[in-house]
């Protein structure tokens, strides 16, 4: 029987960072792979912080930036062969977040995107009916991060979901924020060996967001240790109900 498993990526590379080679191990035993991103769109002419956002990568304010992630991202799914699903939520820079330690410091009161995010995952998850699904925990604190997992919260999805540790944040500092640490605190902890192929499958998909190395590895060699410096392990939380049959799913799969 094929089964379907749906990744639910806040941005356009967070799936591929945090389980690129969980995902890789799905595809390669048959399974029906998608990662849908939920802040994804193009917005014309960007001003201020979310402008910022993009010249300190070298892009001029006349690229479509969020069309040069997409093509990247359709890169990175087809490495670790998925399909790449794109949803039409606008990235915290253009909510009227205006700085860095702004994404990091909470949702501002204002900012509702949950209230229409919940209600488009669900007709993404009634229409393609994954029987796993795969999510951010939030670490770090990355308000997009922080909202996917309260928009997914608010359907209780009945099918096992598997919340991945979000890397790089695992990886800058002992103690990074957990701001869904209660939520996160009752479950059961799943932890994935990758195979050396699941491992080079991930740092393919991952090395597709070219336009991302710099900023959060200082390049290519950069990603290459940091991937390493994990030890090949992806670490997941699980309901206790499900967790038993995520761990036998993804054991089976990896002999």
């Amino acid at each position: 029987m094929m089964r379907h498993a749906l990744a639910l990526s806040p941005h356009l590379d967070d799936a591929a960072f945090s389980c690129g080679g969980t995902l890789a191990r799905l595809a390669g035993a048959g399974w029906t792979l998608r990662v849908a991103t939920a802040f994804t769109a193009s917005v014309p002419e960007p001003r201020g912080f979310a402008l910022a956002c993009q010249l300190d990568k070298g892009l001029g304010p006349e690229v479509d930036y969020m069309a040069l992630r997409r093509a990247e991202d359709a890169a990175a799914a087809a490495a670790l062969g998925a399909e790449a699903v794109w949803m039409s939520f606008r990235e915290a820079p253009h909510r009227g977040y205006e700085s860095a330690p702004a994404l990091f410091a909470g949702p501002r009161p204002e900012d509702a995107i949950a209230d229409a995010l919940a209600p488009a995952l669900a007709d993404l998850l009634a229409t393609l009916r994954p029987d796993l699904i795969l999510a951010p925990q939030a670490i770090g604190g990355h308000v997009d991060h922080i909202q996917l997992v309260l928009a997914l919260d608010r359907l209780a999805p009945t099918v096992p979901v598997l919340w991945w540790r979000d890397f790089p944040y695992v990886a800058r500092g002992a103690a990074p924020r957990e701001p869904h640490r209660d939520r996160m605190a009752g479950l059961d902890g799943v932890d994935v060996a990758l195979t050396e192929g699941e491992s080079r499958a991930k740092l393919r998909s991952c090395g597709a967001y070219a336009s991302q190395l710099g900023f959060q590895f200082g390049g290519p060699d950069g990603l290459d240790r940091a991937l390493s410096a994990s030890g090949g392990i992806e670490g997941f939380r699980a309901d206790p109900a499900h967790s038993a049959t995520c761990r036998n799913w993804l054991k089976a799969l990896g002999t």
